[in-house]
């Protein structure tokens, strides 16, 4: 499902973020992508939403050649492929907890009704239902977080980009987006998940990926951890 072949990516004349970087993913595979600060970890998560270009090397998704997309395509393939989490949610505060999780649909052309089932299925499904006419800045820090998950399914993504989702969490919270991820990739979700966090790593992923350097230092299946 997803193809690196031969990537770099270079940021001015300093060292390269990645360097000749190859890895394929598997439809249905949960990867935990690890490393230092400065290892190219967020690079390559930016290089396969489109959000980044390479330098050198090609990033194809779902078949589609990320790498050669106008800055338009680019937008319209992270909607139609990607749903991506942050470390720090990314809720819009002046919008509903509803409205935040409808916004993608709204933008890829869905009806307004279709929109509401689909967020209320979401919401639902991730138990935090009973704040859909709620602000963000209302909730905690778990719930925020699970109200950004619903927002980054709500096109049904082949591809869930994580982006140290547990980074700005109590431990307790944390445990919980552990536990919906993990259940996320049983359900089938393809996920890609950069963190620091090996605890995180080894409850959610089937595969760890450890860069250094840019470079691909270790990848391993989790049975052989």
């Amino acid at each position: 499902m997803i193809e690196l072949r031969d990537v770099t990516r270079r940021y001015g004349d300093g060292p390269p973020a990645l360097r000749d970087v190859s890895l394929t993913i598997a439809a249905g595979e949960a990867v935990a992508i690890l490393g230092p600060s400065g290892s190219g970890k967020s690079t390559l998560l930016n290089l396969v939403a489109g959000l980044d270009a390479p330098s050198a090397g090609s990033v194809s998704v779902a078949g589609v050649r990320v790498d050669t997309l106008s800055e338009a395509g680019s937008a319209r393939y992270r909607r139609a492929t990607i749903g991506m989490v942050f470390q720090f949610f990314n809720l819009l505060d002046d919008l509903t907890v509803a409205d935040n999780v409808m916004l993608p649909a709204q933008l890829a052309g869905m009806s307004r009704g279709a929109a509401e089932r689909r967020a209320a299925e979401l919401l639902g499904t991730l138990g935090v239902d009973r704040h859909a006419t709620a602000y963000p800045g209302r909730l905690s820090g778990g719930e925020r977080q699970r109200v950004a998950v619903a927002r980054a399914l709500m096109n049904r993504p082949a591809l869930l980009l994580a982006d140290e989702p547990t980074g700005a969490l109590d431990s307790a919270s944390g445990e919980d987006v552990q536990r919906l991820l993990a259940d996320l990739h049983a359900d089938g979700q393809t996920i890609i998940l950069v963190t620091h966090d090996t605890a995180l790593a080894n409850a959610c992923a089937t595969r760890t990926v450890r860069l250094a350097d840019g470079r691909i230092a270790a990848d391993t299946l989790a049975g052989a951890r």
